[in-house]
């Protein structure tokens, strides 16, 4: 008999595939190795396969997917996060987008899919948070067929190729393992079938998996993607994933029935309505935030105190704003915490600010963003006068018009941020 909560998993389950569904909530865009077989686009609604999505959600804006969603798919039992990058590559993201979501809906299971490169350190707090179920990725358990599947792996600020990135994610991935079992976390892995490279490898993997006590492996059959390096290696043809996954069941239970899911898939394994729901994935991407009425202040970040032209991660200091009859007062100038310190940085300005339903800056990275949202601090990108954004915020509430355009976060020449997710 299944336990009760894989019972309700239509991955770990195929008995369940036919009535109970999963959500997929792509909150997570950057990822920490490049693989061979892997072209992420983000905006592609007619391919289903991994690292694709619509649209991608803050974590506030899925935790408002999550119940647009419900209210149409009500058989909906799990919820995942699995891109369009890699979870772990953002762990402030993703484990703000479980809290959120757990703290409203602990019946529903929670699963997500990782590389495991950056997944070690992180297991205790995804157990504590309320994840249920973890699939892995893991294409070879021997260095030398693992190096011909990674363009480079990226360890914090170091970058690896070859064998030395080989053995590095197979150490984390092999740890990773070790500690969600430890966790009683259940646990799948996935293995890209890709010819002439690791096929004859498959059941060394399966071996080394039973060994670490894994529940259930997936032999994906690899899909030819336009524009990677194995874009010309052919698809192993049913009959090769078949052979392979009759050695492979002698040591563990196969999964049958995947579907090489989106990262924002949504429905059951049958019967996918992510074309349906792409609107309203849309709409929650597009919206903001409610502001929270119980902080009286508003943040700013700019040079002179006229306009709003200053990016977050290069301001010194922030100009706190108070409404008083007939305008704005110049409460208070704060000085910003000093770079250096990764993420540390943002939770200190987090609470540097706390009693700020908004900050206004022409530009923020995703890190802060998901930071200053968890502490309900709305960040708000626009450009134009200081007094123009406050009206916005305390008057009006019209928020869109000041919106500029985001593009893809980079931090620009001048910036004193250091690379800890400024921009």
């Amino acid at each position: 008999m299944q336990p009760i909560m894989t019972s309700r998993h239509p991955c770990f389950n195929k008995d369940a595939s036919g009535e109970c569904g999963r959500v997929h909530l792509p909150v997570a865009p950057k990822c920490n190795i490049g693989c061979r077989y892997c072209n992420r686009k983000y905006d592609c609604v007619n391919e289903s396969r991994p690292g694709v999505t619509s649209a991608v959600l803050s974590p506030a804006q899925a935790a408002t997917y999550v119940d647009k969603v419900l209210a149409v798919e009500p058989r909906i039992t799990v919820i995942g996060i699995a891109g369009p990058g890699d979870p772990m590559a953002e762990p402030e993201k993703t484990l703000e987008t479980i809290r959120r979501v757990h703290a409203k809906h602990p019946e529903l299971l929670f699963c997500l899919s990782s590389n495991g490169l950056n997944l070690p350190d992180h297991v205790d707090e995804l157990a504590e948070a309320g994840v249920t179920h973890m699939t892995v990725t893991v294409n070879a358990v021997d260095p030398e067929v693992g190096k011909n599947f990674y363009r480079f792996v990226r360890d914090g600020k170091v970058l690896y190729r070859g064998r030395e990135a080989a053995e590095l994610i197979l150490s984390r991935q092999l740890e990773s393992i070790r500690r969600l079992k430890a966790k009683g976390i259940t646990v799948k892995v996935n293995t890209i079938v890709t010819p002439g490279y690791n096929d004859h490898h498959v059941e060394e993997v399966a071996r080394k998996m039973r060994e670490l006590g894994v529940d259930i492996l997936n032999l994906i059959p690899l899909c030819p993607t336009a524009d990677t390096d194995f874009a010309e290696v052919p698809e192993p043809t049913p009959d090769m994933i078949e052979t392979l996954r009759a050695k492979a069941e002698a040591y563990l239970p196969q999964m049958r029935h995947c579907k090489r899911c989106r990262a924002d898939a949504v429905g059951l394994l049958s019967h996918d309505r992510s074309a349906e729901l792409a609107p309203t994935l849309a709409a929650c991407a597009a919206a903001i935030p409610e502001l929270d009425p119980s902080k009286p202040l508003v943040a700013v970040a700019s040079m002179e105190g006229l306009l709003v032209n200053e990016h977050l991660g290069e301001a010194g200091r922030l100009l706190i704003y108070e409404p008083r009859p007939g305008g704005y007062t110049l409460l208070d100038e704060r000085r910003t915490p000093p770079p250096g310190t990764g993420v540390s940085r943002w939770y200190a300005l987090a609470e540097l600010i706390k009693d700020c339903r908004a900050v206004l800056v022409s530009g923020i990275g995703d890190t802060p963003r998901t930071v200053l949202e968890e502490h309900n601090i709305l960040p708000v990108e626009m450009s134009g006068f200081i007094e123009q954004g406050l009206d916005a915020v305390y008057k009006t509430g019209d928020l869109d018009a000041l919106k500029t355009r985001r593009t893809k976060a980079a931090c620009s020449a001048g910036c004193r941020g250091g690379g800890e997710g400024c921009g």
